[in-house]
């Protein structure tokens, strides 16, 4: 278990993570502190515990955002995986009867070369 220090709001905290997760909880503290900067820029001094409280709260929104958008591109990504299987099976289709139509089309063919190729019919 490693241990790193993190400032948020100019004070440090010492927190523990996995190891080789030290540099991911010392970027995930300065966005952390970077909410804190900006509710302060935009209130002023209102208490520390009410700073973090709306910066969790701005976290939690954003989070609560990104998992709201994250349900609509799986959504059109599983309707467009659905219209590409259609598509692919419209596509066989029509491959089977393009098929089927040229092999009837050969056998008319061949039909016709053998009555082309046969020998004449004498009057009896």
């Amino acid at each position: 278990m490693a241990h790193v220090n993190v400032t948020i709001n100019g004070r440090q905290f010492r927190m523990a993570c996995d190891d080789g997760q030290e540099e991911h909880l010392m970027r995930l503290a300065a966005d952390v502190d970077g909410k804190v900067d900006q509710l302060k820029g935009a209130f002023g001094e209102i208490g520390d515990t009410r700073l973090t409280v709306m910066a969790a709260i701005m976290v939690a929104d954003e989070m609560a955002d990104m998992r709201r958008r994250l349900r609509a591109a799986e959504t059109e990504l599983a309707e467009l995986r659905d219209a590409r299987n259609l598509m692919q099976e419209r596509a066989e289709a029509r491959d089977a009867s393009v098929a089927n139509a040229l092999d009837e089309a050969s056998a008319t063919i061949e039909r016709i070369v053998g009555q082309l190729n046969a020998p004449p019919r004498t009057p009896g």
